[in-house]
């Protein structure tokens, strides 16, 4: 089925690339890809109508250069930009250049980029839409006001950039004499890494969990949801695994959390595929907005493969105009999906990175296996990017069942000549605490450390 796109510029590499090249070509869509000097001979270059080399392996002088991005667009006849994530996924600048240029830009609008981009905003608008919040703040102007809060609150309490997220800019701070040295670092860190060093504040759950919910909407007014996911096994605030549906909710909180996200994606009528994220308090079953994401997630799959729906290629059909093709009443949840992100990292020397080369890639096949990855035997991994290799995506009829094809699969993934973080991934797997479902963000740490023990 072809939409009204015709060729579509893809401003990112490795298997986000690739994973939406394949989109666009089942739709009939033209692609050409934008790399870097790095990545002129990777799989996506090989896959694509065209490939453009944009500049040097630098993402600062290629993937993150708006100029070259929309140069390359336009010399190569593109109608359309498709960002992924990460890069400039959520840069609203980019969106407005597109708009200028009369290119598509496959996400949402530049004023819901930059209005949910800023914590803070995002939180007012959360508030208005009547989406649970955390006990905490709007700005905070120094470690004085930030400690004076947190009485109010009690500790320990959590820092955070308003501009951003991924871990940078924040902090727990447990107790009201830690307040002026990791509001320093944290307003630092917030500063090198988004220019912006605002901070605001909220209470710090420690059983908490990380359960996000994907929507979906277009330009004629409707947003659906494609149920929730689980992401709280993380490490340094970064995903590890991720699954959907989230294990051992309730189905009334799973219900609210659902309709939560819903309210606030309606609220800002927000196009295209987005992801709106929660904290849930394990010990009194609460749960309160996080932040919002408005771009595809690396983690859609799992929601693809329990709802039967591709979400990149609706990416593109509502960025075209289109209507969504169902309601929220046809979307019918079945089964039950994990991915586990596998990365170029040896986990027995503290997650220590591992470019090079791969001398053997033989990932697992089968029913209800699949893996999202631009690698294979001979691919030279760089060291410029991020080190996440393959994204292995296991569904079953109930979440054993899914658990049991992970293990299976995960055994049969052998990868030579690198480290990766395989290993990490089996121990997990055959924890008793993630196959009873008793997962929160400390788990993780729990498990590298009792890894490490034996």
């Amino acid at each position: 089925m072809t939409v009204a796109i015709r060729r579509v510029l893809i401003a990112n590499r490795g298997e986000i690339a690739l994973r939406i090249i394949h989109a666009a070509q089942a739709l009939g869509i033209e692609t050409v890809l934008a790399t870097s000097q790095a990545d002129r001979d990777s799989l996506p270059a090989r896959m694509a109508d065209r490939a453009l080399c944009i500049g040097p392996a630098q993402s600062s002088e290629s993937y993150l250069k708006i100029d070259a991005l929309l140069t390359a667009a336009l010399e190569s006849g593109c109608d359309a930009l498709h960002p992924g994530y990460g890069f400039l996924a959520e840069s609203e600048q980019l969106a407005e250049a597109c708009a200028k240029e009369g290119i598509i830009f496959v996400g949402p609008t530049p004023d819901q980029i930059l209005r949910m981009g800023n914590k803070l905003e995002a939180r007012a608008l959360a508030r208005q839409a009547g989406v649970p919040m955390l006990p905490g703040s709007e700005k905070v102007n120094d470690f004085e006001q930030a400690m004076t809060i947190a009485d109010g609150i009690g500790y320990p309490v959590m820092l955070k950039a308003a501009a951003g997220g991924g871990g940078r800019g924040m902090k727990i701070v447990p107790r009201r004499e830690d307040m002026q040295r990791l509001f320093a670092a944290a307003s630092g860190e917030s500063r090198a890494a988004f220019g912006d060093d605002t901070l605001y504040l909220e209470r710090y759950i420690s059983n908490a969990r990380h359960v996000e919910v994907q929507i979906l909407g277009d330009s004629h007014g409707h947003v659906i949801h494609l149920g929730e996911r689980d992401c709280s096994l993380q490490r340094r605030h970064q995903k590890v695994v991720e699954e959907s549906p989230a294990p051992l909710l309730p189905e009334a909180l799973r219900q609210s959390i659902r309709d939560a996200a819903l309210k606030l994606g309606r609220g800002i009528a927000y196009q295209n595929a987005g992801t709106v994220e929660f904290i849930v308090d394990g010990d009194i079953g609460e749960f309160y907005f996080l932040e919002m994401n408005t771009r595809i997630q690396v983690e859609h799959p799992v929601s693809e493969m329990v709802s039967g729906i591709d979400l990149v290629q609706e990416q593109f059909r509502v960025a075209a105009g289109e209507a969504l093709r169902f309601t929220q009443e046809d979307v019918v949840l079945r089964g039950h999906a994990i991915e586990c992100r596998i990365n170029a990292e040896v986990p027995s020397e503290g997650f220590r990175p591992s470019p090079g080369l791969i001398t053997v890639w033989q990932p697992p096949q089968g029913p209800n296996i699949r893996l999202d990855s631009h690698c294979y035997a001979g691919y030279r991994v760089p060291i410029y990017y991020d080190s996440m290799l393959a994204k292995l995506i296991v569904y079953g009829s109930d979440r054993n069942e899914a658990i049991q094809r992970m293990r299976s699969a995960l055994a049969r993934f052998q990868v030579e000549g690198i480290g990766t973080t395989l290993p990490f991934l089996r121990y997990a797997m055959a924890q008793e605490d993630f196959v009873a479902g008793r997962v929160n963000t400390a788990l993780v740490e729990k498990m590298i450390n009792e890894m490490a023990a034996k």
